[in-house]
């Protein structure tokens, strides 16, 4: 099937991929200084995808939902995972990011907190846990102290990281301890650390019996100014995010038009000698292209031709792009 044929078959299908049917535009009248043999060509002006619009994602924002025990803030789209007297966790979508919550009473004052990070952690079975060096932090409402420790480990050979935080509470005989963690994978935790500590601190006790103590935690999560802050945080990383997303569909879908249009036949991708970083479409006309400085392409069969020899300008071979 020759050229012309193929733009009759397919082209129900080109239209929206190319300007025209593929073919060279009509060729610039031949000037004097051309080698016999060669032609001057016009580059194929090819249709990139369109990029999509920025959008601001109206659903990337924070909402408290209420437990049996506790009320807690819940990314869009995640989902709660334990909901008891004693703990509360939520998960990603796609299962590798988490917040938990874990507290008890009754426990003696002074009770070390990396200890407690320790033995919390351990409940998750990680593999090669590893806890770093506690530093002090914001406690939540309820309680008096806070330490904060960045946590290390692996889960099905898969390496996670996050932080956990020790609120403590202490009374004259005893004390209440909640630890608050963020992980995700290692991976994704430059993008979560910024808002998921946050979001894990945003919980409040419903029932008087949460940890097994009264008063604990008590507070309206949405007038929170920690609320406020951990809103913001999310809905700036949801749009970075998406956007970056947009981005990539937008290059691959570019990528994947140019290479449409070559499978039609209809043109080959080459490389400006003078210009690499933008890909010149020229049609399938000829075998060998060459350019000059001011943009004009010449295209040959014959592999022996070479404007250069006898011109005072100067002209460089066009290598085919490889993909």
């Amino acid at each position: 099937m020759d050229l012309s044929q193929r733009c009759v078959t397919l082209g129900a299908i080109s239209w929206m991929f190319l300007t025209g049917c593929g073919t060279t535009a009509p060729e610039p009248p031949v000037t004097a200084g051309i080698p016999a043999g060669m032609h001057a060509v016009t580059p194929v002006a090819a249709k990139a995808a369109t990029p999509e619009p920025s959008k601001s994602a109206p659903s990337a924002s924070l909402s408290v939902r209420r437990g049996q025990f506790f009320s807690y803030a819940l990314p869009q789209g995640w989902r709660l995972g334990e909901d008891g007297q004693f703990a509360l966790s939520v998960g990603a979508p796609d299962g590798k990011a988490f917040t938990v919550m874990v507290g008890n009473a009754g426990l003696p004052p002074g009770y070390p907190p990396d200890r407690f990070v320790y033995e919390k952690m351990t409940a998750l079975q990680p593999q090669g846990l590893r806890i770093g060096k506690g530093r002090n932090a914001t406690p939540v409402s309820g309680f008096q102290q806070a330490w904060a420790f960045d946590v290390q480990y692996s889960a099905r050979g898969v390496a996670n990281r996050g932080v956990a935080t020790v609120h403590v509470a202490t009374s004259y005989d005893s004390a209440v301890l909640a630890m608050t963690a963020a992980i995700s994978e290692d991976s994704q935790w430059p993008g979560y650390s910024t808002w998921l500590p946050l979001v894990a601190e945003q919980i409040s006790a419903l029932d008087g019996r949460a940890f097994g103590a009264r008063g604990i935690m008590a507070q309206n999560i949405e007038n929170s100014k920690a609320y406020a802050v951990a809103a913001r945080e999310y809905r700036d990383w949801s749009q970075k995010t998406q956007q970056g997303v947009t981005d990539a569909r937008n290059a691959s879908q570019d990528k994947n038009n140019a290479a449409f249009r070559e499978n039609l036949g209809a043109v080959q991708t080459y490389v400006n000698p003078y210009d690499v970083r933008v890909p010149v479409e020229l049609p399938t006309t000829y075998q060998h292209y060459w350019v000059s400085p001011q943009g004009t392409y010449l295209g040959t069969d014959d592999p022996s031709v070479n404007p250069n020899n006898g011109s005072t300008g100067e002209w460089k071979q066009l290598p085919k792009l490889q993909r």
